[in-house]
């Protein structure tokens, strides 16, 4: 049997909850006028098309269609069901409500099976961390954690622990509550014999990290070994609960601190972030120990469009930077490098300099990209050879072609004047060059790209036909003002043209019988069918004029009501047409009658 919130406990958390607030905790949403905009996490976009309306407490993608109210965004972003998203906002509002069971079965987004996995991996991190603060056991994974300055806040604020050094401890210790080995061995916690039915524990004498998911669940860990041995870290595999190139370490925890300081710093590790955090840097999150993918770059510029890099200064972390930051300038953040000195990481730099100075003079002193290409483009270059340093110069000029503002080309074409003693008006000429030339080819290929798509409908976007627009204004009018709503209803009812339409007008219709007053958010919940939630939230992101005059009124509605009828008179004139051209001039004379009447029917 399905659990049903009583409707009063639904408006309880409806009336204390802020559309903006709720959606804000996943896309980072400026103002403009009365609406907030974003990027749209639920497609890849560059350019926001994403709404979200305070005053209807809706939210409409113009990009994809989604659309609805708070409940339906918790429920697409993170896959729930209607209840779980209910039980998450109520959570936020401090709203006691029933804890439903059995809801993770039947219509919930979260499978049981994932839900027993989840369960797994949190309580073997529970007994984990216990294992390293309480007992002899993880006594040496304790102190090994203290030696690098790791206080007991901080481990227990990202839940460290220790995995015995042992074959078969998680398998005993998960298995006598009522896990079955199968199922933790699909979860990534044990690990089968070959050719045998056999099983064994993934980690043994090792710190553990639990990786969480965005939402803050354990889905995974990451076993750092103690004293000598391979692999130094040893990760979770991929699973139904964990894919690393969509996770990012720690977001769970800095998404706040992300959002208040609008800015997220990058790591390349869990150790990384850990001292950042504990330096006060608490934006901080780290990749899952590969580079960074499109997913979790599309992710970050959800949320934030300032990023800081900080990765090893060694050449490999210096590459890996470099291709991150392209990454994320495509998905459209403005990206700054922190380099590190003397080929450190992080973690040491704050461990032997202390976190002020990473503060101010690794994150401070952070270098722009173009800046940070300048010194990667002088890595392995002998610049007092006379071959080289042009080459330099060369690449440099490309890389100042491609910059988009012209005090930016003007600041470094000054830089690299007075660094190498040349001609300001040199380079300018020869930067020109370059710019031309890239540009030649760049429109060379675009042209071709359109020629061989053959898609000229790259550029165009079809007009509403007038009754459609009629139609959409006359719906957005009827949801803010009952009064409107019946009007149409007494005057044409139910003879919308297009049947998504007719719908919304038999819900609305319904809505306001029950006696309730305008409220699109409150509409959405009593409609079962998706597409017409996405359908209201577009009609409810409409501009409209704070009145609706009589004469505009008459005008929607008569172009409803009227369209079907000019459709039908065009039909009878041609067969009209026809009768006169097989000179049938008895059937032409009733055709001429039936146009006249319905021409008398038409709405003036």
């Amino acid at each position: 049997m399905n659990y049903r919130i009583p409707e009063q406990t639904i408006d309880q958390i409806r009336q204390s909850t802020d559309i903006v607030d709720v959606v804000g905790e996943y896309v980072q949403l400026k103002k403009q006028g009365r609406n907030y905009f974003g990027l749209c996490p639920f497609h890849g976009e560059s350019t926001p098309s994403f709404s979200v309306s305070p005053d209807k407490q809706i939210f409409h993608c113009f990009g994809c269609g989604a659309g609805g109210n708070a409940f339906n965004f918790i429920m697409d972003i993170e896959g729930v069901s209607f209840v779980e998203a209910a039980q998450k906002l109520a959570k936020t509002s401090n709203i006691e409500m029933e804890d439903p069971e059995n809801e993770t079965s039947g219509n919930s987004g979260q499978s049981k099976e994932t839900k027993w996995m989840m369960d797994a991996h949190l309580l073997l991190q529970k007994f984990y961390h216990h294992l390293l603060l309480n007992t002899k056991e993880g006594q040496e994974a304790y102190d090994y954690l203290s030696g690098r300055e790791f206080t007991d806040d901080m481990m227990k604020k990202f839940g460290i622990g220790y995995a015995l050094n042992s074959w078969d401890f998680a398998l005993k210790f998960l298995t006598k509550r009522g896990y079955n080995q199968k199922l933790l061995e699909k979860a990534g916690l044990l690990i089968e014999k070959e050719h045998t039915a056999e099983y064994f524990d993934r980690f043994r004498d090792r710190i553990m990290f639990p990786i969480h998911d965005h939402k803050g669940n354990v889905i995974a860990f990451s076993g750092r070994v103690l004293g000598k041995g391979e692999p130094k870290y040893l990760n979770s595999p991929e699973t139904a609960l964990f894919n690393k190139s969509k996770i990012l370490y720690n977001f769970h925890q800095a998404r706040p601190h992300i959002r208040k300081q609008e800015q997220v710093i990058l790591f390349e590790g869990f150790a990384d972030v850990i001292a950042a955090d504990r330096a006060g840097l608490h934006h901080a999150i780290a990749t899952m120990g590969t580079s960074l993918t499109e997913d979790q770059a599309r992710i970050i510029r959800r949320h934030v469009e300032s990023v800081i890099i900080c990765y090893d200064g060694d050449n490999a972390g210096i590459e890996a930077a470099y291709r991150a930051a392209k990454i994320l300038i495509e998905q459209g953040c403005y990206v700054r490098v922190a380099l590190m000195p003397d080929k450190l990481d992080p973690d040491d730099y704050i461990r032997k300099k202390g976190p002020e100075s990473f503060k101010q003079d690794v994150i401070g002193a952070s270098l722009t990209f173009m800046a940070f290409k300048l010194q990667y483009l002088r890595r392995g270059r002998n610049l007092k050879d006379e071959g080289e340093k042009i080459r330099y110069i060369e690449d440099v000029l490309k890389e100042i072609s491609l910059l988009t503002k012209a005090v930016e080309r003007d600041h470094y074409l000054r830089q690299l004047a007075d660094e190498f003693s040349i001609s300001l008006d040199a380079l300018k000429q020869q930067q020109f060059q370059v710019y031309k030339s890239l540009n030649q080819k760049k429109d060379y290929r675009e042209q071709n790209r359109i020629t061989i798509s053959n898609q000229p409908k790259l550029f165009s976007k079809t007009l509403k036909p007038a009754y459609e627009n009629a139609e959409r204004f006359l719906l957005a009018h009827m949801l803010k003002d009952r009064a409107v709503s019946d009007k149409v209803q007494a005057s044409i009812e139910g003879a919308f043209i297009m049947e998504e339409h007719r719908a919304i007008a038999a819900y609305l219709y319904a809505f306001y019988e029950e006696g309730y007053e305008p409220n699109i958010s409150v509409l959405m919940e009593r409609i079962p069918e998706m597409e017409l939630k996405k359908k209201i939230s577009e009609l409810g992101m409409l501009t409209l004029e704070d009145e609706l005059s009589e004469a505009v009124l008459r005008d929607y509605m008569k172009q409803v009501f009227n369209y079907p009828k000019l459709l039908t008179i065009k039909e009878k004139e041609q067969e009209k047409k026809q009768a006169e051209v097989q000179n049938d001039f008895l059937r032409a004379a009733q055709i001429a009658m039936e146009i006249i009447q319905l021409k008398k029917e038409l709405k003036q």
